[in-house]
C-alpha cells in the first residue's frame, strides 16, 4: 500500500525526493497565510478542514509533541471530524515507560521508524497494537504515522486516519506526505514559541513572562508598581542541608516550596523569584483585593506546612520553621543586572522593609510580621498583636509591627 516518493521531471523521468510531487493550494496556504496563526492546534483544525474539502477523506489526525514543561514530558493534540476545536491532552513525565506507550506505533516513531502504516479492514487477529483495534472499532480503516523532524533531532510525530472504505489512495497519501515538510516548519516555530512562553513563566513567572516577550529586555528598563510584599525564609536550613542526604534535602526543599507557592499563586500572587530557601512574591495593588489574597496566601501555606510538619513528624524528621515579612508600598519593577545576564525583578525601599521584617521574625518568636502600612491598607488590625515599633536594619525610621493574633 505504500507510495513511493517520486515526480516526473521535465524530461518525463521520476525524480526521486522532489517535493513538492504536486503543487496544491494547501500548501500555499500552510506556507504563507498561517503566519497570523499563533496556536498550531488552530492551524491542524483548519489543515484538516481544506484537506477533507480538497477530497482527502481524513476524518482524524493528531499531533504529538515532546516539551520542556516542569509537569509535562509531551501533549497530544487531537482532531476528529467535526470538531471545531482540537483536544489538547498533556502527559507527566513516566508514560514513556507505561505498556499503552510503549506497546503504541507513536514510540515505535520515537524509536526511528520512517513511516508506521496499517489497514485497519483486517480480522484484527495481526494488528501489532492495541490502538488498531480501538481505531477499527472506530469505524476506522486506515491508519498513517510520520515523523515531524525539528532541528537538533527533535522527533515529533503526526497522524492521519481516515473511515473511507479501502482506506487512502496513493494520492492521498502522496498528497499528505507533501504537507510534512511545511507543517513541519510551521509546528517548529509555534512549538518553539510555546516553548519559551513555558520556560520564561517557569523560570520568572507568570508577568515577568509577558513583559519579557512583549521586548522589555534592555538592562534598567521597568516600571514603578504599587504591590503587596511577601518575603518567606526557611529556618536552620544550613544545619539541615549538612545533614541531610542531597536527595532528601531536594525533596525537603521543594515540598516546603510547594506548600507555601500553591496558596501564593492561587490567590493571584506572582512568585518573582526562589532564593535558597526562600521566596520573594507580589500582589500588586491593581487588584483591590490584593492584601486580603496575599492574607488568604499566608494562611493557605500555613495550614499546607502543618500537614508537611505532620508527614515529617510520622517519618522521624523534625517540623520545618519558617519567617515571613509582609510591606506595602512602591516597587521598581524591571530588567537588573550585567550587560549579559539580566535578573527581572523588584527593588526598593518597600522590598527592604519586607526582607527586614522576615529577618526580625527569628527574634521576637512570631513566624509572620507585618508592617502598620500593610495592615491599615488591609484593613485587618483586628486580626493581629501590634508588637510595638521596632528599628529595622539599614532604615531611618524605626518601623510599626504586626503578628497574627495567637488562637
Amino acid at each position: 500500500m505504500k507510495s513511493s516518493f517520486k515526480r516526473a521531471d521535465a524530461s518525463g523521468e521520476a525524480a526521486e525526493g522532489v517535493w513538492p510531487i504536486r503543487r496544491r493550494r494547501i500548501l500555499d496556504w500552510l506556507v504563507n497565510e498561517t503566519r497570523g496563526e499563533r496556536f498550531i492546534d488552530n492551524i491542524l483544525v483548519e489543515m484538516c478542514e481544506r484537506l477533507l474539502a480538497a477530497g482527502v477523506p481524513v476524518t482524524r489526525s493528531s499531533l504529538h509533541f515532546r516539551t520542556n514543561h516542569p509537569q509535562w514530558i509531551g501533549a497530544r493534540i487531537l482532531w476528529t471530524k467535526g470538531m471545531k476545536e482540537a483536544k489538547i491532552n498533556t502527559f507527566a513525565y513516566g508514560v514513556e515507560k507505561t505498556p499503552q506507550f510503549l506497546n503504541s506505533p507513536v514510540n515505535e516513531i520515537h524509536n526511528g521508524a520512517g513511516e508506521v502504516r496499517m489497514n485497519l479492514e483486517g480480522d484484527g487477529e495481526q494488528y501489532t497494537y492495541p490502538l488498531y483495534q480501538e481505531l477499527r472499532d472506530g469505524g476506522f480503516t486506515e491508519y498513517i504515522a510520520w515523523p515531524v523532524e525539528h532541528t537538533f533531532d527533535k522527533r515529533h510525530i503526526v497522524t492521519f486516519s481516515t473511515n473511507k472504505p479501502g482506506g487512502f489512495d496513493d494520492d492521498h497519501i502522496d498528497f499528505l506526505r507533501d504537507l510534512l515538510p511545511a507543517l513541519t516548519l510551521v509546528s517548529e516555530i509555534r512549538l518553539k514559541n510555546i516553548m519559551a512562553r513555558t520556560m520564561l513563566q517557569t523560570y520568572v513567572g507568570p508577568h515577568a513572562s509577558e513583559q519579557i516577550l512583549s521586548g522589555v529586555t534592555t538592562r534598567g528598563s521597568g516600571m514603578t508598581v504599587g504591590a503587596a510584599i511577601m518575603i518567606c525564609d526557611l529556618r536552620d536550613f544550613t544545619s539541615i542541608s549538612d545533614l541531610w542526604p542531597r536527595d532528601d534535602v531536594i525533596q525537603l526543599l521543594n515540598d516546603y516550596f510547594d506548600a507555601i507557592s500553591d496558596p501564593i499563586e492561587r490567590n493571584g500572587g506572582e512568585i518573582l523569584k526562589f532564593m535558597g530557601d526562600g521566596l520573594l512574591a507580589i500582589f500588586p495593588l491593581t487588584k483591590p483585593t490584593a492584601c486580603n489574597d496575599l492574607l488568604s496566601a499566608i494562611r493557605g501555606g500555613q495550614a499546607a506546612m502543618a500537614r508537611l510538619n505532620k508527614r515529617l513528624r510520622r517519618a522521624g524528621r523534625d517540623p520545618l520553621r519558617y519567617g515571613v515579612g509582609v510591606h506595602v508600598g512602591d516597587v521598581m519593577y524591571g530588567n537588573i543586572g550585567s550587560r549579559r545576564r539580566l535578573d527581572f525583578t523588584v527593588i526598593g525601599p518597600a522590598v527592604n522593609i519586607a526582607s527586614r521584617l522576615e529577618s526580625l521574625t527569628k527574634e521576637v518568636k512570631r513566624p509572620v510580621l507585618l508592617s502598620r502600612a500593610f495592615v491599615e491598607m488591609a484593613s485587618c488590625d483586628e486580626e493581629m498583636d501590634d508588637l510595638g515599633t521596632f528599628p529595622l536594619r539599614g532604615l531611618g525610621e524605626p518601623v510599626d509591627v504586626f503578628a497574627f493574633r495567637d488562637t
